[in-house]
């Protein structure tokens, strides 16, 4: 649904809805790219998600819609056949699949509700449009997204020795 603007939105989204969207953005650390009014734009095109426990958000393999921000809940991420070791995620304002905000590819683990979730799902479609017409903040999120890969990969450089032989 598009909404002024151009934007794509949700018209059932009252003034409380928006400012609470706008405040979990804002409680994101990787929001913190954006200013006010950049994630009251977020928050308006973005929509609240509710999963019950066991349900799959997204599986290997397939392309999100975006990124999703944990309002509540616990998530696990895992690789097939990984089942049984997942990656637990459970902070309040986590961003999961931050990268999903700017790549249009296949997530390489799946996503499950653990128990009762809620997110808030922040569309590619639309963090792109911003980007596009901020510079700035375009900038900043690929400086943000390259910091959070490298810290990423220095992590698993550090636990390599423990876990290959």
């Amino acid at each position: 649904m598009l909404c002024r603007g151009g934007w794509p939105g949700r018209l059932e989204l009252d003034g409380m809805q928006l400012n609470d969207a706008a405040t979990i953005l804002a409680r994101a650390d990787f929001f913190s790219v954006c200013n006010a009014e950049q994630r009251r734009l977020l928050a308006f095109a973005s929509e609240r998600k509710k999963f019950r426990p066991g349900t799959v958000i997204y599986a290997a393999g397939e392309v999100p819609e975006g990124a999703h921000v944990l309002i509540s809940g616990t998530v696990s991420t895992y690789v097939e056949g990984g089942e049984g070791n997942p990656f637990i995620i459970h902070k309040t304002g986590a961003v999961i699949g931050a990268a999903s905000l700017v790549l249009s590819r296949a997530r390489p683990v799946t996503l499950k509700a653990m128990d009762a979730v809620e997110t808030l799902l922040v569309p590619r479609a639309a963090f792109l449009k911003l980007a596009r017409e901020n510079p700035e903040l375009a900038a900043k999120a690929a400086e943000r997204v390259r910091a959070d890969l490298e810290n990423y990969i220095s992590a698993l450089t550090q636990v390599r020795g423990r876990i290959v032989p």
